[in-house]
C-alpha cells in the first residue's frame, strides 16, 4: 500500500527535525568572509556539533545558491540552511530548481528557508513590496509548476517560511515542513507552536550576546536591534506580543532588549534556548553577536557548545 500524502509530510517533517537536531548557529558575519575562510569556519562549526549553519539572503548578501552550494561542499554532515532567500530575488521557477539541484547533490543537508524580505529590501531591488501572504501564496504555486528537464530528487526536498504573523504561519503549515521567525521573544514562540499546530517544524532564530556586564551587553545587543525596530514587520509583531510604541521607540526599552536579545554567561544563554524549547521550537539557531559585525564569534560557539548540545 503506498503511503498517503500525509504521513508523508508527517516522515518529511520528523526526518528534517532529526537532522537540525536541538540547536544550531546563525550568522551574517559568515557573509564577510573570504570563501577559503569560510570554509574554515564551517567546518569548525560541524566539528563542534551544531546541527545547522543558518545564512542570510540580503541585498548585498552573496547569491543564495551558490553561497549555499560551498558551504554544503566545505562540510559532510551538517545541514545549511537559507534563511532566507528573498521571492524577489529571483522568479519562482529558479526558485524550485535552485531548490532541486541542492537537495539532488547533498540528499537532506539542504533546507530551503524562504521568505517575502521586507519594503526597504524590496524596493532596492526594483520591486514592489505588498501583500505579502498573497505574494507568497503565488509564489509556492509557481514554484509548484515549475517544470524542470533534470530528475526528480531521489529524496524529498525540504523547506520553511520565513513567518511572524498568523496567517503566515498558517501558510507554513500548509504549504511547507515548518516555519523560520526571526528576533522573536520566547512568547512569540509559544504563538507560533499554537498557531503552527504539533505537526511543523518550528526553528527559532535567537541572537545571543556572551557579555555578562548589563551595560556592555545591552550596548551590544543595540546595535544589533536598531535595523530591526524601524523595520515594520518585526515592529508590528512585537506590538502584536504586547509589547508597546514606547519599548519599540529609540534604542529600545532595557525589558524589550532583554526579551529578544539573550546576554551573559554560558548557561544563561543556555537557559534562554532552553524556554524556545520549552515553549514549542523544535530547533533554535543561535546567533551569536558582538560589537564586529564582521566577527564570526567562534570563540563564543566553542564556549557555548559544550552547555547548547546538552539541550
Amino acid at each position: 500500500m503506498e503511503e498517503g500524502p500525509d504521513l508523508e509530510l508527517q516522515r518529511e517533517r520528523q526526518a528534517l527535525r532529526e537532522a537540525l537536531g536541538r540547536v544550531g548557529m546563525w550568522s551574517f558575519a559568515f557573509e564577510t568572509l573570504s570563501a577559503s575562510e569560510e570554509r574554515e569556519a564551517a567546518a569548525e562549526v560541524e566539528a563542534l556539533g551544531y546541527g545547522a549553519i543558518w545564512f542570510p539572503e540580503a541585498v548585498e548578501s552573496r547569491e543564495v545558491f551558490s553561497h549555499a552550494a560551498w558551504l554544503l561542499a566545505s562540510t559532510e554532515r551538517v545541514v545549511i540552511a537559507s534563511g532566507i532567500a528573498s521571492i524577489w530575488a529571483r522568479d519562482a521557477v529558479a526558485m524550485a530548481n535552485g531548490w532541486r539541484m541542492l537537495t539532488d547533490a547533498y540528499p537532506r543537508r539542504f533546507l530551503l528557508g524562504i521568505g517575502v524580505s521586507h519594503q526597504g529590501s524590496v524596493s532596492r531591488r526594483g520591486g514592489t513590496y505588498e501583500r505579502p501572504v498573497s505574494a507568497m501564496r503565488g509564489y509556492l504555486d509557481a514554484m509548484d509548476r515549475a517544470a524542470s528537464s533534470a530528475p526528480e530528487p531521489e529524496s524529498a526536498p525540504w523547506m520553511v517560511l520565513a513567518a511572524l504573523g498568523p496567517r503566515m504561519l498558517g501558510l507554513a503549515a500548509d504549504r511547507a515542513l515548518g516555519a523560520h521567525p526571526y528576533f522573536v521573544p520566547v512568547e512569540h514562540t509559544a504563538f507560533a507552536r499554537q498557531r503552527l499546530g504539533t505537526g511543523p517544524v518550528l526553528a527559532v532564530e535567537q541572537t545571543a550576546v556572551l557579555e555578562t556586564d548589563p551595560t556592555e551587553a545591552r550596548r551590544v545587543a543595540r546595535v544589533f536591534a536598531q535595523d530591526y525596530l524601524r523595520t515594520p514587520n518585526y515592529a508590528n509583531n512585537l506590538k502584536r506580543m504586547g509589547w508597546t510604541d514606547g519599548d519599540i521607540a529609540g534604542e529600545g526599552s532595557d525589558a524589550l532588549i532583554d526579551a529578544v536579545i539573550a546576554w551573559g554567561d554560558v548557561d544563561q544563554i543556555a537557559v534562554r534556548v532552553r524556554q524556545h524549547l520549552d515553549a514549542g521550537a523544535d530547533h533554535v539557531c543561535l546567533q551569536v553577536v558582538s560589537e564586529d559585525e564582521t566577527d564570526p564569534c567562534l570563540d563564543q560557539l566553542r564556549a557555548l557548545a559544550p552547555a547548547l548540545l546538552e539541550l
